[in-house]
Formats: C-alpha cells, structure tokens, sequence
C-alpha cells in the first residue's frame, strides 16, 4: 500500500511562489511534465524550464477574466482518474485525459484582500474557485496524487522524491491530503465569516471557524491532558496569541490562559495613568494605578502578596528598570507589557525561566468580537463583554453622594469585577485593589472573603488597620439582600457600585443610606463564569 507512486505530469498553479522553482527543477529533472497557467508558467520560463500552458494542453483558451481555465475533464480527469480501475482508464483514452501525479496550487489570496479592506466586488473577485476544485480532487484521489497546498511542505515532498527517484508513497500523500482538505476548509470559512460580516448577520444558521495551529503545547490543565494553541487568520488584536516571547520557557496552557485574562484587564486601564495588574489562576489578586510603574507594581503587589507568587503580571506601559528591578524579587511566571526598555530586559535576562512577552501595543476593550465556549454537543457563542460605564452612566441613589476620589475608585473598582470570576467583589482604595473575593456561589461570601484577604495582607506587615477601611466596593451584579452590602460595610467600604436591578433594591439602598454609605448604580451586569 506505501509502494512508492512515480510522478510524470504535474500541474503547479501557485500565487505565492515561494520555492517554486526549486521544486519545478526537482521535477523537470525527474522528467515530469509540468503544466502551469498564467504567472507562475512566467516564472517557471524565466527559470529556464519548459512549461505547457494548461489552455494548450485543454485546447481551450482561459475566459471570462480568467474564472474559467482549469475546470476542464482533462484536468480533473487527470487528477480524480483511479489509476488501477478499468473502466477509469479506458475513459480516459477514449477522452485523451493524461494523468496528473502531483499538484501544487496556492488559493487566489482572499483572506489577504480581506485585510486591505478591499471593497465587495474586488473581494468577490479573489474567491478562488478552480484552486480549491483541484485540490479537493487531488486530495480525494491521494491513492495515487500528491498534492501540496503550502510552501512549507515542498521540502519534505523534494527528498521524498529523490528518496524514491521522482516517485512518493502513500503515507506522505495521505498526509498532505489532509492538509489540502483542511486549508480549503478554512478558505471557506473566511469566505462564509466574510459574508456574513457583509450581512451583518452575527449569529449566522451555520457557525463555521477556522484557525491555525501556532504550537502543540506539552499538556493542558493538568498534565494528562493534551492541549495546542491556535491562532485566527485576519485576527489584528494584541494579546498574547500574537506577542512575541523574548525570553524564558515554553508557555504553558495555563501560562496562556491566565496571561490572556491579565493582558485583557490592562488593557481596561487608563492609558495616561501607569497600571499594573497580577493575576494567579485567571483571576485578579492585586491591580492597581500609581505615579509610576513602580508605585503601580507595589500597591498591586500588597493586595495579596501570597498568591502573587508564581503569578502574572500585565502592564499597561512600557516595563522600565526600576519595576523590572521590584518584579525580580519575587518568582514570577511570565510578564506581559506593551514594550520594554533596555535596562529592564537586562535586569530580567537573569531569570531565565521567567517568560517575557510583549504586545507592541494594548488591545481595545471597546472592540467587537465573539468569545466562543465548547459545551456538551455544541457550542455557546456570545458577543465580548466589552460594555464600560463613565461617570454619565451612573445613578446615585443614597442620600450621600460619592466625592471626587470615591467616584474614581468606583469606576476602577467596576472595571475590575469584570474581569473577576463570578460572584465577584472589589474592594479598592486610592487606585488599587486592597481585597478581592472571586468565584463564590453567594456574594455576602465573596464580600468575607475578600476583607479576609486585606485583614491577612494588614497583618502581614503589621498595620494597625486593614485597607479597605475607607475604600470603596464593587459588586459585578445586584445585592439580592442587603447582607452582601453590610458585610462590605463592616469591612470598611463608604460607596458601592453595583447594576441594580434586584426586586430588593429599596431594601439594599435603605441599608446603605442606614450605614452612611454613597451608592452608585450602574444598570449593566458583568458577570464573568
């Protein structure tokens, strides 16, 4: 079944040229006739090797601009025909179909003029037809057809060939088949992603995606699990799937995971203001603004100094030395920033397990896009959470209304909880988070938990109080009771900002104007599972 299958006509048909001429005199020196159609048979001649045109070998001429040249029974006579059946063969004397052994073809470049922002008809245009029509027939017919769709692979392919004296074997041809029917897979699917854009249709009848794998990772979650990263064609955003790793060891599925959800939180920040977020397991354990990166690390830092250990920390500017200098004390995972200065990478390339990645800039939090979950059976496709709320937005229902520094605090505090998992409570005070409570089933537990977690950082360092006496406090969705906000109170917190929006509210509120505290409602819920 692997017996190698001598190649004697090829048809190469590429838009990118990469290695073309390489691999066409590889062949010419097997013998191989090589059919070609338009520039590329320009490339193959100016190289010195013979080419027949695929319309002298059709006898039809290329029409209609070009649409119709390859879609023609001696082409794909030539690539479907099962070169051990009878009746396959007879069709093809009687028809003069030669067969074709080996195709290259590279697709018309849509995803590309997708890119440029080409408008309708030139898109339209550069949907290739006869490309995929010819893969898809070589693909299916790889029992005797090689077929190559990716410049990448002409190397394997070539000392395949002078292994076997110009012929390939099964295993190889089974290989790129897949290959081939993947790779016109995708160029559907950003055809159809593309349409439907055009539509505006954002939960189309049949949900097609498409993406290339970047690297296999050494395991998933948990080291029995297997796991690889894949990344999306046409995707501009920066993050961490397209960042570029200057030092330190391959990252993980949950180095990934976790640097993808800090990268996402600073990128919330205000953009004048240097801020520093530390994530542990997905979820925030130290965020904060300071007059530096520095100050910013720092206060970040004293949110929760334990589980920043081994953690993740984002910054929303470029890394300088004398944070770099601070990071360097304590094991950090990876760190992840917009660019960094020469000072700070000399400091860091100490620590040579430390993974350092930059973005060249922050991704926007108000673009649109689509976060996809694989469930049971399916998939749930939802839009971003990319909803922010201003001073405008807000409602003040207490009788105290919040002052200057409480209103700055309430939108970095609401800011945070969007990226907490839920039920999530945010204590902050001076442009940091000072207590974090994350993922409970009741959110009077998260609002403990979090004051918990300050009590244990004040005591850590002996202070006489914890920090969120006097802070303020966020709630990702409404108080169903006022037990939530009374724990808050307890804890220390003057204002609340929360959606609103529970049969209860005037219970919630009464007990805030009771306590003395300013409340803020927002009516938008950032629940996060």
């Amino acid at each position: 079944m692997n017996e190698p299958i001598s190649i004697s006509r090829a048809l190469l048909s590429v838009s990118d040229k990469t290695g073309l001429i390489e691999l066409a005199t590889l062949l010419a020196g097997f013998g191989v006739e090589i059919l070609s159609t338009g520039g590329s048979a320009k490339a193959l001649r100016e190289a010195g090797i013979t080419v027949r045109d695929v319309a002298d070998y059709t006898g039809f001429p290329e029409m209609m601009d070009g649409r119709v040249k390859t879609l023609h029974p001696k082409i794909h006579g030539g690539l479907l025909a099962r070169r051990h059946n009878a009746a396959h063969q007879q069709a093809m004397t009687d028809f003069g179909i030669g067969a074709i052994d080996l195709v290259a073809i590279n697709l018309y470049p849509f995803e590309e003029t997708v890119e440029t922002g080409a408008d309708f008809a030139t898109t339209i245009e550069n949907i290739d037809i006869g490309g995929p029509a010819m893969i898809r027939s070589a693909a299916k017919n790889h029992a005797f057809v090689t077929v190559l769709t990716d410049p990448a692979d002409y190397e394997s392919v070539m000392a395949e060939l002078r292994e076997n004296k110009g012929a390939t074997r099964h295993d190889l041809r089974k290989e790129l088949a897949a290959k081939a029917y993947a790779r016109t897979g995708a160029y559907d699917a950003a055809i159809a992603g593309w349409f439907q854009r055009q539509l505006g249709d954002d939960y189309p009848e049949r949900l097609v995606l498409a993406a290339k794998r970047k690297q296999n990772l050494r395991y998933g979650e948990n080291p029995h699990q297997s796991a690889a990263l894949y990344t999306r064609r046409g995707n501009n955003r920066a993050g961490v799937a397209s960042a570029t790793q200057l030092q330190g060891k391959e990252l993980s599925y949950n180095n990934l995971n976790d640097t993808d959800a800090a990268f996402e939180l600073v990128s919330e920040f205000d953009r004048t203001k240097p801020g520093v977020a530390i994530i542990k397991h997905a979820n925030p354990c130290g965020a904060a603004y300071g007059s530096s990166l520095k100050e910013a690390y720092l206060k970040a830092l004293a949110c929760d100094p334990v589980s920043a250990f081994g953690g993740i920390i984002a910054l929303n500017q470029p890394l300088d030395a004398a944070t770099a200098e601070e990071i360097a004390k304590i094991f950090t995972e990876v760190i992840i920033a917009p660019a960094i200065e020469d000072g700070a990478r000399e400091i860091l390339a100490a620590k040579k397990n430390l993974r350092l990645l930059i973005t060249n800039g922050l991704a926007d939090p108000r673009e649109a896009g689509h976060i996809v979950k694989s469930i049971a059976g399916g998939y749930l496709v939802q839009d971003r959470d990319n909803g922010q709320i201003t001073r405008d937005d807000l409602k003040i229902v207490t009788k105290r209304k919040p002052n200057e520094r409480e209103l700055e605090d309430l939108l970095f505090a609401f800011t945070l909880c969007k990226h907490v998992k839920s039920n999530a409570i945010i204590y902050v005070k001076d442009g940091a988070a000072v207590g974090i409570g994350a993922g409970q089933m009741s959110r009077v537990d998260s609002a403990k938990i979090a004051a918990a977690k300050a009590q244990d950082a004040a005591d850590a360092i002996g202070a006489a109080q914890p920090e969120t006496r006097g802070s303020v406090v966020a709630s990702d969705a409404f108080f169903p009771f006022a037990d939530g906000l009374l724990a808050a109170a307890k804890a220390g917190a003057t204002a609340v900002i929360q959606p609103g929006g529970s049969m209860r509210d005037d219970e919630v509120i009464a007990a805030a104007d009771e306590q003395g505290l300013a409340m803020a409602l927002t009516g938008m819920r950032h629940f996060r599972h």
